[in-house]
């Protein structure tokens, strides 16, 4: 399914056009928010490249590939990129920066490795907006304030009760860059930490009062709610199943602002489907959802659409180490790079 967006901005924004002795980059599609970042920045690349801007988005494929014919480098603002399409545009493209951690949901590594074409990524760019928006999750869960806003907007007073994260458990699945921010934010709120890390850091799970699980099990048994931020890679993909949703306790909430691939396909459904646990997320697989998703229909399911990453500060910080990318691997240097 091809969706298209439009834009307030013109269609195509260039920069140095009539310098045919430049390479060029291109961003073959953008949101309207990376945009105004986007043309506030891109005078760093004068004299250097040419840049060409398109402002709409599409996720069509041979659109895609003929935006970026010609291209030495590619900015991306999130659309995919399998082997299909980066066969198409190798060998002309050379890098492409990717506007986010998790490249691996994006771009076939795999095809760009065998193609020789160099992946940027950025991090810790929104390590705080995912964080809140994890904590936002939980108070939807506990506090309703979106559901009973929307229900009181439409007549009566519809009184509900609600319930307090504090004193409850916070399970942390991950304590890289995100899960630290949630258990520091989570921390000030008054819930008790429990956290499962591969190398788990002892003086920054002290100086937060927060346990160290010996093992991933033990977090979705013991926690009232679980938090995942596990970055996607061929050890984590899969690697919460039916086993680990099976040990959660009536009541308990999975948050998940990491990647919906963590966990096996259709697990969370099935689980859910008992009706005695909850979940909010920020990510599925694929995105978009299908309207006819039957996620869609779960009452115990808080959906948002892959927003978390969308603030006003991480943008920019976004914005700002894809141009770094750019630019350093047009100057012959690397920057934030991962292939």
């Amino acid at each position: 399914m091809s969706v298209a967006v439009p834009s307030p901005f013109p269609p195509i924004l260039e920069y140095d056009k009539g310098r045919a002795d430049l390479p060029l980059v291109v961003i073959p599609v953008s949101i309207p928010s990376m945009t105004t970042l986007l043309r506030e920045r891109l005078e760093v690349f004068t004299g250097l490249a040419r840049v060409r801007l398109h402002t709409d988005w599409t996720d069509d494929e041979n659109v895609l590939a003929s935006r970026m014919a010609g291209a030495t480098v590619v900015m991306s603002t999130g659309f995919r990129a399998p082997a299909s399409l980066l066969e198409r545009i190798a060998p002309g493209v050379r890098c492409i920066t990717f506007c986010g951690t998790g490249a691996v949901s994006f771009i076939d590594l795999d095809a760009a490795r065998r193609l020789g074409i160099t992946i940027c990524n950025a991090v810790h760019y929104g390590d705080n907006a995912v964080a809140e928006h994890a904590i936002a999750l939980m108070f939807e869960h506990t506090h309703r304030v979106g559901e009973l806003n929307a229900r009181t907007h439409q007549g009566g007073w519809p009184g509900a009760d609600i319930t307090e994260l504090s004193g409850r458990t916070l399970g942390i699945i991950g304590f890289g860059g995100i899960g630290r921010r949630v258990a520091r934010l989570a921390h000030g709120i008054g819930l008790r930490l429990l956290v499962w890390d591969r190398h788990p850091d002892a003086a920054a799970l002290a100086a937060l009062n927060a346990e160290s699980a010996a093992t991933m099990d033990e977090v979705f048994s013991r926690a009232d709610i679980v938090s995942l931020h596990l970055a996607l890679n061929d050890a984590t993909r899969g690697i919460i199943g039916p086993a680990q949703l099976d040990l959660m306790r009536p009541g308990t909430l999975l948050v998940n602002t990491a990647r919906a691939e963590l966990i096996e396909p259709g697990a969370m459904l099935r689980r859910l489907s008992r009706g005695d646990i909850a979940a909010a997320i920020d990510v599925t697989a694929p995105e978009p959802l299908p309207d006819d998703d039957p996620l869609r229909t779960l009452p115990n399911l808080i959906l948002t659409p892959h927003v978390a990453w969308r603030s006003d500060r991480a943008l920019a910080a976004l914005v700002e180490q894809n141009v770094r990318s750019a630019v350093e691997f047009l100057k012959g240097g690397a920057y934030n790079v991962i292939v």
